[in-house]
């Protein structure tokens, strides 16, 4: 089995966690530039962040056998802070590079016009960079969160199918769909999505520009929440094919679309270290 997790933030991970989920079959991941828990104070210390996702984070994955992409953006969280206004201005250099693969993470946290402003301008920077859009959708009144959200997408005139609406749910993936964009779920061991109802969205809605990921990050969640989420599938009876499809064409499909992704397998040196640091402290 193989499996493309489209959207989880390793630099909140171990690498346990990286060997545990090669030994799940996982191959390749995007990392979305998120919100780290403590707020940000200056410009800089996303620009360090960012370097991070081109750096750092795909040295560390090659070591266990997996590709490692990233989205850039200024997360709708901070996007209500003026000290963070300034990232926007240098956003176009970054997503200049080649493992960015989408403009993301954007969309919503409290729907405020701070974040109208962030998510519309983020968006025409997809669209002049020809680059996807990943979209986060709010966690409070996610309904009228999407609405909104959808609403943005429509006036920006950006391509449907280039863009995901992400952390979706029963009530929100209707009109996400019905809408021409890619619906995005995050299986998590307590809240947003499990793998069963996943399993029941998926025969009710089909296969079609679904999207499934893990979302694992700094708090209670589960970098193998994929694979779960494949073993739900095949248990319920869906066939190889298409369990290949969700975890593992379908990322590729969309991710595809930036003309960024290289999937061949990467030859990790164990031997090597990036900018002086190696993977291997304190290993035999």
């Amino acid at each position: 089995m193989r499996i493309f997790d489209p959207h989880i933030h390793m630099t909140s991970r171990t690498t346990d966690d990286y060997e545990a989920m090669h030994a799940a079959g996982v191959r390749a991941v995007v990392e979305p530039a998120f919100w780290l828990g403590q707020p940000r104070t200056s410009p800089e210390s996303f620009y360090d962040y960012f370097d991070a996702l081109l750096g750092w984070e795909p040295y560390r994955a090659a070591q266990f056998g997996i590709q490692h992409f990233c989205t850039i953006a200024l997360n709708p969280k901070e996007a209500n802070d003026p000290r963070c206004r300034p990232v926007l201005d240098e956003l176009p250099r970054y997503l200049a590079k080649d493992r960015v693969v989408a403009v993301g993470e954007i969309g919503y946290d409290s729907m405020t016009p701070e974040e109208d402003e962030a998510l519309a301008l983020q968006l025409q920077f997809a669209i002049e960079h020809e680059l996807p859009a990943l979209v986060h959708t709010p966690h409070r009144d996610k309904a009228t969160g999407t609405r909104r959200t959808l609403d943005v997408v429509r006036e920006s005139g950006i391509a449907p199918e280039l863009v995901v609406l992400d952390h979706l749910n029963e009530l929100t993936v209707g009109m996400v769909l019905d809408s021409g964009c890619w619906a995005g779920f995050s299986i998590y061991p307590r809240t947003k999505m499990s793998e069963d109802r996943m399993v029941t969205i998926l025969q009710e809605h089909g296969t079609e520009r679904v999207l499934v990921n893990s979302a694992a990050d700094w708090g209670r969640s589960d970098p193998l929440k994929t694979r779960r989420t494949a073993d739900a599938m095949l248990a319920a009876g869906f066939d190889d094919d298409t369990v290949d499809r969700v975890l593992w064409r379908n990322p590729v499909a969309f991710y595809g679309q930036s003309g960024r992704l290289d999937l061949d397998e990467p030859k990790p040196d164990e031997e090597s270290s990036f900018r002086g640091n190696s993977v291997r402290r304190g290993g035999e």
